[in-house]
C-alpha cells in the first residue's frame, strides 16, 4: 500500500517523541510504500525570535520575505528534516532528506503577494519518489517548494502534504497532530466526518486555525481521490500500527457518510 504520513513540527520538537515516531515510521515503512511530509513551524519561529525577527502571520500563513526564505531552507530543509532522517535511520530505516525543490517534486507559485515567498502547490512530479520507494528507501520531505524558475516557497506542510500524496497516488494519507482528532462545538471527538461536516465545521466557526486548515486539505485529497485521510494523535502510542490495523483513532474523513 502506498501511504502518506504528515507529522507536525510540534511532534518534532523534542527528542523523545521524534525518536518514538521515528520507529513507529520505520516499522510501517517495512510494509508499506511510505513517503513522509514533516512541518517544523514551532522551531522556525523560536529560529527567528533567536535571531530577533519577529514572526508575522495572515490568516495563519508566514509572511516569508527575502531573509526569512534562507531561514526556511535551514529550518525545515534542515535541522528539522535531518534530526528526523537520522532518527529513522537509527530505529533500521533507509530514510532519505528532501524537500519538494528536489527533481521539482513539488511545484509552486506565489500564493498572495502579502506573504511574500509563500507558495501553493500546483503540481507534484512522483517520478523520484517512485524510484526511491520501488528501491526500498524511505523520503522524508520537508515543506518547502520550487519552481521551474529557481525560486523557492515556504508551503504550508498540510498542503504540501496533499500534493504530495496526490502525485505519489497514495491510497491512505494520515495527518499526526498534537490533538486527538477533529472535536465538535461541545468539545467531543469526532471519529468520522463527511467532507460537507467538515465544511459545516469550517463555516461556523468550530474548525479554526490549524484543524481548519487540516479540513481543507483534507478535503482536497478526498476529491483528488486519495480513498482515506485520518486526522490522528501523534502522541499515541503505537498510532501507525493502530491505524493501519483498522483501529478507531482520530478522526477519519470520508466524502460521504
Amino acid at each position: 500500500m502506498r501511504l502518506l504520513v504528515k507529522i507536525g513540527g510540534t511532534l518534532l520538537d523534542a527528542e523523545e517523541p521524534r525518536l518514538r515516531l521515528a520507529r513507529e515510521l520505520a516499522a510501517a515503512g517495512r510494509d508499506h510504500q511510505l513517503v513522509v511530509v514533516h512541518g517544523g513551524g514551532k522551531q522556525m519561529t523560536r529560529f527567528l525570535a533567536e535571531r530577533g525577527v519577529e514572526s508575522r502571520f495572515i490568516d495563519g500563513l508566514r509572511v516569508t520575505t527575502p531573509d526569512t526564505i534562507d531561514a526556511v531552507l535551514k529550518v525545515f530543509a534542515g535541522s528539522v528534516n535531518k534530526q528526523l532522517v537520522a532518527s529513522m535511520i537509527a530505529a533500521g530505516a533507509n530514510a532519505v532528506g528532501l524537500s519538494g525543490i528536489d527533481a521539482c517534486l513539488v511545484e509552486a507559485e506565489p500564493l498572495r503577494p502579502e506573504l511574500g515567498q509563500v507558495g501553493r502547490p500546483v503540481r507534484s512530479n512522483a517520478g523520484l519518489l517512485d524510484c526511491l520507494t520501488g528501491a526500498g528507501y524511505l523520503p522524508v520531505i520537508a515543506c518547502v517548494a520550487g519552481d521551474r524558475r529557481g525560486r523557492i516557497y515556504n508551503v504550508n506542510a498540510d498542503q504540501m502534504a496533499v500534493a504530495v500524496a496526490s502525485g505519489f497516488h497514495a491510497e491512505r494519507l494520515v495527518f499526526l497532530t498534537d490533538v486527538e482528532g477533529v472535536l465538535d462545538s461541545g468539545k467531543r471527538l469526532l471519529p468520522v466526518l463527511s467532507l460537507d461536516e467538515s465544511e459545516d465545521l469550517i463555516q461556523r466557526g468550530i474548525a479554526t486555525g490549524g484543524m481548519q486548515a487540516k479540513l481543507t486539505a483534507a478535503g482536497e485529497a478526498l476529491r483528488n481521490g486519495i480513498r482515506q485521510v485520518v486526522i490522528a494523535p501523534g502522541g499515541a502510542e503505537n498510532v501507525l500500527a493502530r491505524l493501519l490495523a483498522s483501529e478507531v483513532l482520530g478522526t477519519r474523513l470520508v466524502r460521504e457518510v
